[in-house]
């Protein structure tokens, strides 16, 4: 059976956007509760690796924000005089990372916008972080292309996403809880079984760790690599802008 929020045609946008409007009011808390709490560690992880060795303020896009972890992480990281905006295309999540603005009276702005059709100018960005998302985007090479395009010379793309182990034991463990704990977690919070079945089966064909960093090398972003967290199941993909070629 298929899933009702997965398909792979045209409808794979509002499926997913119709998914995400129904998770938003309690998204963070199931985050925590499912990952016990481990994503804000992998997440600090993402936001460090994205502004490693940089000495100056930094203008930072945090695409498929969702309800703002990644953009709050940022401004908090980033030096001062860094700007941090986040984009996703669905608008009650926008709506959660808004109401965490005002109450944090954060700085990071929030948008609308499609990840395959940046509102941005080339090069207008120097670092882009994606949490768990580029598996929800019907062309993720296309993405990675306009994350590409958005980045300045030097500027890094790093990718947070679940992962497949190359251990066989410890893939098989991970799907088999996945695919148990997932619709419980999907029935008792949202009396839906199939959004966080979701899950495991937008896996099926998500390219996980190796696969990303094929996709950064074909997108043209330079030092493609990834590093694994918790056996495997959590990737955090890295990849950077080439420097320009200075005119003679």
């Amino acid at each position: 059976m298929t899933n009702k929020y997965l398909s792979y045609d045209d409808q794979r946008a509002p499926k997913v956007r119709a998914m995400f409007s129904r998770l938003a009011a309690r998204y963070d808390l199931v985050n925590d509760v499912m990952s016990f709490g481990l994503h804000r560690k992998w997440k600090k992880d993402t936001i460090r690796l994205a502004l490693e060795g940089r000495t100056g303020p930094a203008r930072i896009l945090d695409l498929c924000c969702g309800t703002g972890d990644l953009s709050f992480l940022a401004e908090e990281k980033a030096l001062p005089g860094s700007r941090v905006i986040g984009v996703d295309f669905t608008l009650p999540m926008l709506g959660v990372a808004t109401r965490r603005r005002l109450e944090t009276q954060s700085r990071s702005g929030f948008a609308q916008g499609d990840a395959l059709r940046l509102p941005f100018p080339d090069g207008a960005f120097d670092a882009v972080t994606v949490g768990y998302g580029l598996r929800n985007i019907a062309d993720p090479l296309a993405a990675l292309r306009e994350m590409r395009r958005v980045l300045a010379p030097h500027g890094r793309v790093v990718v947070l996403d679940f992962g497949k182990p190359d251990n066989p034991v410890a893939g098989a463990l991970y799907q088999a809880f996945l695919r148990t704990v997932m619709p419980v977690m999907g029935w008792l919070f949202h009396g839906d079984p199939e959004t966080y079945l979701y899950i495991p089966e937008s896996l099926e064909r998500y390219p996980a760790q190796r696969g990303v960093q094929a996709l950064m090398q074909e997108a043209g972003l330079q030092g493609a690599r990834y590093e694994s967290r918790l056996l495997g199941t959590m990737g955090l993909n890295i990849g950077e802008a080439p420097v320009e070629a200075r005119p003679l």
